[in-house]
């Protein structure tokens, strides 16, 4: 999958129209509360204008207004973060087509300019041609550097690619490297950590990865779901009932595929989730109890298997790490992956992502994917729109 980057072409005197994941959190007073994304997008961004483009224009969408202007999802606030960041003022404008838009892209005298919200309309999510070719007629190079909507065939990630020669930006161009490594070619042995609420969410996941890892751990919510097909208690803990024949299957192929699969031994449970005071670790669930994180036993089963990894893959947490009561055995985990200087460490974006972050260990990682779903339908080993659209290199429209 090598895809042509912001390196293989000639950006001098080009105008570029850039697709951003400037889809970042604000609060009620529209202050940005975490400003990651705005950060990840400054490398490229600040590559582009040092080799003298025409124009740089950015386009992102924020939040869900569909397909209508709504105030409190406007790219305002990003504009003056950016221009914050950048140390040069970025001209924001108040729609993303049309002839104002061309005319004020024309007539300003700033480098860098942002276009307003997409998905203020609807051609946007539709993937609509004409919108599409709107987008693609204010630029001479499309570059995406938007991996957390990769996953999704929309006119500003996959309808204008049929317009202008596509490029990857890096912060794509590093997300292609790492996950297309870990699925097609990653260094043995490989060890995935699975987590999070659901045994459905993460059921191709295992399917694609059964083929190539070596062991498999799993917590969080959908291990209860495994360990029922196993025939264990699990009290009130989180159970897909729907689910069961389907986690004795993985459970079975697993072993015809020599797959050392790890399951939670010991648990910390509560009687009920908001007494906090009846926290206590066991090794078999009672019923009336309820598992919320994975125990110490546990915690040292799945570093054991770790410390021989060359590749480790983690998407979802091992418990409601939210709560600092039950975030010790996600917070062990994290510690000891950012450990393993041998190790290439990958953390498959949403939660995963954000668990590192809450206990500030992003540096211990050789990369924190910055899509959630994009990075699992990656690793379920799907073709995604946004990527498969962009220039290969030995087919240059350049």
């Amino acid at each position: 999958m090598k895809k042509l980057t912001v390196k293989d072409i000639d950006l001098k005197n080009k105008k570029v129209i850039m697709r951003v994941d400037f889809n970042v959190p604000l609060d009620e007073q529209l202050n940005i509360t975490d400003d990651m994304r705005i950060q990840a997008a400054l490398p490229t961004i600040q590559y582009i204008l040092g080799q003298s483009p025409a124009k740089l224009i950015l386009m992102s969408h924020l939040g869900r207004p569909k397909g209508k202007s709504v105030d409190s999802m406007r790219l305002t606030p990003v504009g003056k973060r950016l221009t914050e960041l950048l140390g040069q003022k970025v001209l924001k404008l108040d729609d993303c087509k049309g002839d104002e838009v061309k005319k004020a892209i024309a007539e300003s005298s700033e480098k860098v300019v942002l276009l307003e919200n997409l998905r203020f309309y609807n051609e946007e999510e539709a993937n609509d041609p004409a919108f599409a070719k709107e987008l693609a007629s204010l630029a001479d190079i499309y570059v995406n550097d938007a991996f957390g909507t990769a996953h999704r065939a929309h006119a500003s990630t996959e309808g204008i690619t049929q317009y202008l020669p596509s490029v990857a930006g890096f912060l794509l161009g590093k997300e292609i490297e790492y996950l297309g490594k870990a699925v097609y070619n990653p260094e043995k042995p490989l060890v995935v950590i699975l987590g999070g609420a659901k045994v459905s969410d993460k059921i191709l996941l295992v399917e694609n990865l059964l083929e190539k890892a070596d062991a498999i751990l799993i917590g969080g919510g959908m291990a209860y779901t495994f360990l029922k097909a196993q025939g264990k208690n699990i009290g009130n803990s989180k159970l897909e009932a729907d689910k069961i024949d389907t986690a004795k299957k993985l459970l079975s192929k697993a072993k015809e595929k020599g797959v050392n699969i790890v399951l939670t031994t010991d648990f910390l449970i509560v009687d009920d989730f908001n007494n906090k005071a009846s926290r206590k670790i066991v090794d078999e669930i009672p019923d009336g109890w309820e598992s919320l994180d994975i125990g110490p036993k546990t915690r040292e089963q799945f570093k054991k298997v770790l410390s021989t990894a060359k590749t480790v893959v983690w998407n979802g947490p091992v418990g409601v790490f939210e709560i600092d009561e039950y975030a010790e055995g996600t917070k062990e985990v994290a510690q000891y992956l950012a450990t393993l200087k041998d190790a290439t460490t990958i953390v498959g974006g949403g939660d995963s992502a954000a668990a590192v972050k809450k206990f500030n260990l992003e540096d211990g990682f050789s990369h924190i994917s910055t899509g959630g779903g994009a990075s699992l339908e990656f690793l379920e080993g799907k073709e995604l729109p946004g990527i498969a659209a962009l220039n290969d290199k030995q087919e240059s429209k350049v």
